[in-house]
């Protein structure tokens, strides 16, 4: 093993209550005075689940903690790592699911890989090739896990991820990170645990923090009221937004296919939303900024009052300006091929109901738009 992580071992043999950590016990035998006494003679104890060994020299100390996973684990936990009572640290834990395995068998696991995914992210953990147990990510879209590395673009540098991620793969802006088109074609590999760490925290910026906030039931939620009582300016109006088309705004903007989050605001502390939050890995802990912007012309929408307008259609126009509309708010239309005329959002035949249809000033029917009293 290497000299390094066996001073450490010893070091922390002889403190206080020496060394128990996932499985691995290691200690200067007696106490006070008698302590530096029996390790002088030969007064190390080691455990691990598997055999113990009691009244050790240094030499023999060397020999059982020699190639054994549990001192490497040990080592990179709690002198490389670090950090307990931390996001990250629960995070990295995790990843190789530490808290519900033994050591050997997430040795055994990580020599393959283990695999997280987080939002549209994949995250593999794996051992180094060194013995040392140090363990090394990589960070890429679960959509490329099959793909050769040699096929993406390669990168190492955590802060690139904000630079990439802020495009589609159509080259459209993405104003909100968590959204579900993350862009493909990329990976961070070989990462050591701070770059990985910092990479997802680009990529999802606070997703770690309140993961682990929530797992201390400690996520402080901000819901509609809350957050909307704050609004001041041109926002200050979203407040006004009717209690029923809160839900439509949950509905439009807060389910899985729109963004990788797991709502957990409600209208207010005591009035929960009927609209589904996800079952994302993360919470969402308030109305984001892209709702709130959204929510702002939506609430001068429905402060509009309804007319009645009176358009004659058959069956099938009916159900096929119904599935236009599904198509549009499901993000399916590029899916659609010139060649799908049975298709409602099909190019062609929207294009035939818009002949058939619509004015040369583009009215339906001919019937103008009455924003009049």
């Amino acid at each position: 093993m290497l000299a390094r992580q066996f001073d450490a071992l010893l070091s922390a043999a002889g403190s206080d209550g020496g060394i128990d950590f996932d499985g691995l016990r290691v200690a200067r035998e007696g106490t006070g005075d008698d302590r530096d006494a029996t390790a002088d003679a030969g007064g190390y104890a080691f455990a691990t689940p598997e055999h113990e060994a009691t009244g050790l020299s240094e030499s023999e100390l060397h020999a059982h903690a020699d190639g054994s996973a549990y001192v490497t684990n040990w080592y990179f936990w709690e002198r490389e790592v670090q950090r307990h009572d931390s996001p990250r640290r629960a995070f990295l834990r995790h990843a190789e699911a530490a808290e519900d395995h033994g050591v050997h068998d997430r040795y055994d696991a990580l020599a393959d890989g283990m695999v997280t995914e987080w939002g549209q992210l994949r995250i593999e953990a794996t051992l180094s090739d060194d013995g040392d147990g140090y363990r090394r990510y990589d960070v890429r879209h679960v959509d490329d896990a099959d793909r050769p590395l040699a096929d993406l673009e390669s990168y190492h540098d955590p802060l690139e991820a904000r630079e990439l991620s802020k495009h589609d793969d159509d080259g459209m802006y993405r104003p909100l990170k968590t959204g579900t088109n993350m862009p493909t074609g990329w990976a961070f590999s070989d990462l050591d645990w701070r770059d990985a760490v910092e990479t997802v925290e680009t990529l999802y910026p606070a997703t770690v923090a309140n993961w682990y906030r929530e797992q201390r039931g400690t996520l402080d939620v901000d819901h509609w009221t809350d957050t909307t009582d704050r609004q001041t300016g041109i926002y200050g109006v979203v407040s006004e937004l009717p209690r029923e088309a809160v839900e439509w705004v949950a509905e439009a903007a807060c389910d899985d296919s729109q963004c990788v989050k797991r709502r957990e605001w409600q209208y207010s502390e005591d009035d929960e939303l009927a609209a589904d939050g996800g079952v994302g890995a993360f919470p969402c802990r308030e109305p984001c900024s892209l709702v709130i912007a959204a929510g702002r012309k939506w609430t001068k929408l429905e402060e509009e009052e309804s007319r009645e307008y009176t358009f004659h259609l058959t069956p099938s126009e009916k159900e096929q300006l119904e599935g236009i509309v599904d198509a549009v708010a499901d993000g399916r239309v590029d899916e659609i091929r010139e060649a799908d005329v049975y298709k409602d959002a099909n190019r062609y035949r929207t294009r035939y109901l818009r002949a058939k249809l619509f004015d040369d000033h583009g009215a339906l029917g001919g019937v103008p738009t009455d924003h009049e009293e």
